[in-house]
């Protein structure tokens, strides 16, 4: 064999027009999978590598001033909201019952003005990298029929809210819908105007004191105290330490990893806890389990933000796994009103990516043909304007939705077991392979 045929062979980084032409075969496919592990360097040289990234991210993170919507000189105005105790969220529940009271006592009626959610009513900023919700209202009057439940309903929920914030409790939002069932008649009901109430007081969900049920999980080089009580992360086992769901009784985190591992799905989560990942490579590993809820992207601002580490991504090479990165990005279009609480703008797509597929030659048994669902998804998010700014996930979706080929990050098993930890997470953080 030429050298130049030798070399062609172990360069992982070949055009995929090339191993495109001829299906990748089992064996074949295997035997590449150990050429790439002999192309490992040794991990204190990864080790430096990453400690050059995590150094360059504290530095940029210290010196550069956070900038807010205050700061642009934006052509139409936007509606945030902020973190509120309880009695300021008592005080203005108290005043908007108190207005509604007035006008009722006047004949008129009463009716809410909430603030509109609709995809219509939401920008995307480049210079803050994420969804925001413009200022734009809609009345929602007792006295009309099309509107007198949602009236109802937001009434009550605020008649909730107001009792579970003088008892200083939280509750779940499942919780919530129970207390009147025959009202609400459906949860996404319940949680609509919960969302709808955060955005009229102007406060963020968590100062509501509902929350979601525990989903996420974390595992790795992180201590923290949870309502007081010191937790290891390191000592949590392959299913890890759940995320609680009200953050605000998180405090004192603590930790020497060097970045943070932000992961899809809770198979793989559960490969790199058990194989100790982040005891070879200083690390925080956390998922959501699919798509993220609110506390796990809370938690995961948080470790951004007071750690001052970089964030790497790895999900499924989908359509749905870049949507769900893109939820812990720029935002989700359901709570633009609190993207600047609930983003991490500049996390790194690290993988599984489209182009993967044949740079590891990841044999064709292991991938799944796209359907047209996926087709249209893959192609709305090409229309995206976070998507189309970053010219690295353009090619990544186009060359997906040409080859019409998806894979989970599981297809890396077919390689072994542990390649994901061994070879695959390895090589990609020796090349600095990330978008």
């Amino acid at each position: 064999m030429s050298d130049q045929k030798r070399r062609r062979k172990l360069d992982p980084s070949a055009s995929s027009s090339a191993s495109t032409s001829k299906k990748p075969r089992a064996s074949s496919s295997s035997n590449y999978a150990q050429d790439l592990r002999k192309q490992l360097k040794p991990d204190a040289d990864i080790l430096s590598s990453l400690r050059r990234l995590s150094a360059a991210t504290s530095a940029a993170a210290s010196s550069q001033k956070p900038v807010s919507i205050s700061d642009l000189d934006l052509s139409s105005s936007c509606r945030e909201v902020t973190d509120l105790d309880s009695f300021a969220v008592v005080h203005s529940i108290e005043r908007l019952i108190l207005s509604v009271a007035r006008s009722i006592l006047s004949g008129q009626g009463f009716s809410f003005d909430v603030p509109s959610r609709a995809s219509s009513n939401q920008l995307y900023v480049p210079e803050l990298d994420r969804i925001v919700l413009l200022d734009k209202s809609s009345s929602r009057p007792f006295a009309n029929l099309s509107t007198v439940r949602k009236a109802t309903i937001t009434a009550r929920v605020l008649s909730l809210i107001h009792a579970v914030l003088l008892r200083q409790i939280h509750v779940t939002k499942r919780d919530l819908f129970y207390t009147d069932v025959k009202l609400f008649g459906d949860q996404n009901q319940s949680d609509a105007v919960l969302d709808d109430v955060s955005c009229m007081l102007g406060c963020t969900r968590s100062s509501l004191h509902v929350v979601a049920s525990e989903k996420g999980v974390v595992v790795g080089r992180l201590v923290f105290l949870d309502d007081g009580d010191r937790i290891d992360c390191t000592r949590m086992g392959i299913g890890g330490k759940a995320i609680p769901p009200n953050i605000d009784r998180v405090s004192g985190l603590e930790s020497d990893a060097l970045f943070v591992l932000l992961v899809e799905k809770d198979a793989a989560f559960m490969r790199l806890a058990e194989d100790r990942f982040y005891n070879r490579f200083p690390c925080i590993i956390l998922t959501a389990k699919g798509q993220p809820d609110v506390a796990t992207r809370l938690f995961l601002r948080r470790l951004k933000v007071e750690l001052k580490l970089p964030v790497l991504a790895l999900v499924d090479s989908d359509p749905y796994g870049l949507k769900i990165l893109s939820v812990y990005m720029c935002g989700s279009k359901n709570m633009s009103y609190d993207s600047a609480n609930l983003t991490c703008p500049d996390i790194k797509w690290l993988g599984v990516r489209p182009s993967d597929l044949d740079k590891y030659r990841v044999p064709e048994q292991c991938r799944l043909p796209m359907t047209e669902q996926d087709v249209k998804a893959g192609k709305d998010l090409l229309e995206e304007d976070f998507v189309k700014r970053n010219e690295g996930w353009v090619k990544e979706l186009e060359m997906m939705i040409k080859t019409r080929q998806k894979a989970e990050i599981q297809a890396l098993s077919s390689f072994g077991f542990q390649y994901l930890t061994e070879v695959y997470l390895p090589l990609k953080l020796q090349q600095r392979d990330w978008l």
